[in-house]
């Protein structure tokens, strides 16, 4: 890595040892930055990305079955911020492992997603329940990121005790190397205050960015540092009560724009740049709120057109509605899971998956005569939207 210029923004080397190498490790300064943030060409922005966060906030607050919409976004952002990672898993393989049916790719791939999943709501829970973000919590969610998969035997939940890096062979050719192990636990407590603090002022779409960038920075654990560290941005949303239900994906953006992002931040280490990774994180707030408000409210209109169509069925719409309903947090069904959930018999179900088969709602997509799969297509096309896997 290159020599840094002296700048109170820009952090100092430590140098560690590596495989009897000298590494210089980076030490990412206290924050809030100094000099202070230049964020008068950013106030246009911060406002438009609040305004649009605000309406994507209000559309959640207004949806038909709010646990349903979250089920399927937080599976969304598992899975783009998965993906960023490496992971080739899609939507449909989570759904069929969470399913109990087997997925076409490597089962990893599709633990490392689950894991995500259950991160995230544990976390949720905990937030909600009062508990607050602090460097407990992180190691907590951290377990549970890795609990299953590839990372299992990376140290869960423990901040790490070796040398990382990024890029690279090893630490001496690496784009960039993280503190040593024994200053992970400093910086991170600095983080904590920072989490805490309020004297700042700062708006919290800022804080949130100027945390995420100094998590990364730290990287704190073995292996899980990017997809916690994007958790982290939800989680402090959410704490702040920006955000009521973690209906944001900004996972998508990162991805779209991955080459910019990792950029950014190295730019932030190398020259202090923050007002640069400032722009591109409210551009991607604003962006992504936008996006998902959009998604929203397409899903609305399939879910009122298809239950127009069902309506008209008669006397079956009764358990045909029960059926859509089911299908709209579990957009793939296999009839023996649905009679467990719904309580209805197998007979009642088939014929009202017949029923919206005929009525272009569903479509068979294993061509068995048993143990079939049921997708509803316009509703899994709407969150397959940018979830393609990276090649």
């Amino acid at each position: 890595m290159k020599t840094l210029r002296k700048d109170k923004r820009v952090g100092e080397f430590a140098q560690t040892i590596f495989d009897d190498e000298r590494v210089n490790a980076y030490l990412p300064p206290q924050l809030p930055p100094e000099p202070p943030l230049r964020l008068d060409a950013l106030y246009g922005l911060m406002e438009e990305a609040n305004r649009s966060l605000g309406r994507l906030d209000g559309i959640a607050s207004i949806l038909p079955d709010t646990p349903l919409f979250l089920y399927m976004y937080v599976r969304k952002e598992a899975l783009l911020s998965s993906q960023i990672e490496g992971t080739q898993s899609s939507l449909s393989d989570l759904l069929l492992f969470e399913s109990n049916e087997a997925p076409g790719v490597p089962l990893d791939d599709v633990e490392e997603v689950s894991n995500y999943v259950s991160a995230m709501n544990f976390g949720l829970e905990r937030l909600h329940g009062g508990f607050p973000l602090s460097l407990r919590l992180i190691k907590e969610i951290h377990g549970i990121l890795l609990a299953k998969g590839r990372g299992a035997g990376k140290q869960p939940g423990e901040f790490r005790r070796s040398q990382n890096w990024i890029g690279g062979t090893r630490p001496g050719n690496a784009t960039y190397v993280p503190p040593p192990p024994d200053k992970v636990q400093d910086c991170m407590g600095e983080l904590e205050n920072f989490i805490y603090e309020k004297d700042s002022k700062l708006p919290v779409l800022i804080k949130a960015a100027l945390i995420h960038v100094q998590f990364e920075s730290i990287h704190p654990f073995l292996d899980g540092n990017g997809r916690l560290g994007r958790l982290l941005i939800t989680f402090l949303l959410c704490a702040k009560g920006v955000l009521r239900e973690p209906i944001l994906y900004l996972s998508l953006y990162f991805k779209t724009h991955r080459r910019q992002y990792y950029d950014l931040l190295q730019k932030v280490r190398e020259d202090g740049d923050w007002e640069a990774w400032l722009e591109f994180f409210l551009t991607g707030v604003k962006e992504t709120s936008d996006q998902a408000a959009d998604v929203a409210r397409r899903i609305l209109a399939v879910f009122e057109r298809d239950r127009r169509k069902i309506e008209g069925l008669g006397r079956p719409s009764s358990s045909a509605l029960r059926v859509h309903q089911y299908m709209q947090s579990r957009p793939l069904l296999s009839v023996p899971v649905a009679t467990k959930t719904l309580g209805l018999t197998s007979p009642t179900i088939r014929k009202s998956v017949e029923h919206l088969l005929e009525l272009g709602i569903t479509r068979e997509i294993t061509g068995k005569k048993r143990g079939r799969l049921f997708v509803y297509d316009d509703y899994l096309n709407l969150l397959n939207e940018g979830t393609e896997p990276l090649r």
